[in-house]
């Protein structure tokens, strides 16, 4: 891999909630690089700790209730250290942000060209008429259909799509290098949906910016994403090239959660589910295989007191040992 290549560099990235008197890791010691040119895709079940994955590149966490060690180089400094000073220059500016929610991320009460502007105004030192000329550049370049009725409009006037666009124009505004999607299409019906996935991949093309896609969908990933990391209680389990990550998954999640897609050309299969339940925050075991009580069958010497990361091919990483011997429990001989 080409370092000249890397934009984004996380190391050992720890982010910890405070719980009463205690911190608790949600993002706990994880490494991945983020390429020019590139869609990193990050998925994982609800609670995983994708979302503040993505939060914490940006610094959009509470320092009174957070605590987030490691680093994030980016252009040779490291986001972690830097003050809310320093990081509002670099976020809007160098890396954009799309919001899960347009609705609650709009502001309702300003138009739709003062929410793009804003980062323009702090940004860079266009003048109003170059503003609005950059405005409406960029309403077009989303794809809505009439951006000077649109830049009028308030966000309630809008469709989902409509406010999905603008919260991708908010984010392409001053051009940046790295763009984080934080499940950009999940309140989106499938056409809409699709039309901002090619939206994404076609921006991201034109601009050579590195996207981290937050996602569940798996189906998106693989229509999507150069590489895949995916994510179970805080830690990344397994990263690999999406086309080696669905043709060769390794670790038991991996391979659980790709078991649990329903088949459309299958009639009367029984679906299937992942064992058991994600831990909560406060007690998620800390030492171990994460992943080891839904997995009872397997013996217990499978799994690494210490688990970490194996290249088991080319750029494919698995966490513990536990993938070797894995099968599914209906393959099992102990129940």
């Amino acid at each position: 891999m080409n370092k000249a290549d890397i934009l984004l560099d996380i190391k050992n990235l720890t982010t910890s909630f405070r719980i009463k008197d205690d911190y608790f890791a949600a993002v706990d010691d994880v490494t991945l690089t983020l390429r020019k040119n590139e869609v990193l895709a990050i998925v994982g079940e609800s609670g995983c700790g994708k979302s503040t994955l993505a939060t914490s590149i940006v610094g959009l966490h509470n320092p009174d209730d957070t605590k987030t060690e490691g680093e994030i180089i980016y252009h040779k400094k490291n986001l972690v250290a830097m003050t809310d000073e320093q990081f509002n220059n670099v976020r809007g500016a160098e890396i954009g942000f799309i919001f899960q929610d347009p609705l609650s991320a709009l502001n309702p009460l300003m138009r739709i060209e003062q929410q793009i502007e804003e980062s323009l105004i702090y940004h860079t030192k266009l003048n109003k008429d170059a503003r609005h000329k950059r405005v409406i550049e960029l309403l077009e370049q989303v794809g809505i259909p009439n951006p000077q009725r649109t830049a009028k409009q308030f966000p309630h006037q809008l469709s989902g799509g409509m406010r999905q666009r603008v919260m991708i124009a908010i984010a392409l505004s001053c051009k940046p290098a790295v763009i984080i999607a934080d499940e950009p299409t999940t309140a989106l019906d499938v056409t809409i949906q699709a039309q901002i996935l090619d939206l994404l991949k076609e921006l991201q093309t034109e601009t050579e910016a590195g996207i981290i896609l937050i996602t569940h969908d798996l189906g998106v990933v693989a229509e999507i994403a150069d590489r895949v990391a995916v994510m179970y209680a805080g830690q990344v389990i397994e990263e690999a090239p999406v086309n080696e990550l669905f043709t060769n998954p390794k670790h038991p999640y991996t391979r659980s959660l790709l078991n649990s897609i329903p088949q459309m050309n299958v009639e009367g299969e029984k679906l299937n589910v992942i064992h058991g339940i994600v831990p909560s925050l406060k007690n998620l075991p800390r030492t171990g295989c994460r992943f080891s009580s839904r997995v009872p069958w397997l013996d217990t010497s499978s799994h690494e007191q210490e688990p970490r990361m194996h290249e088991v091919a080319p750029d494919h990483y698995v966490r513990c040992t536990c993938w070797q011997t894995f099968r599914f429990e209906e393959e099992s001989d102990v129940v």
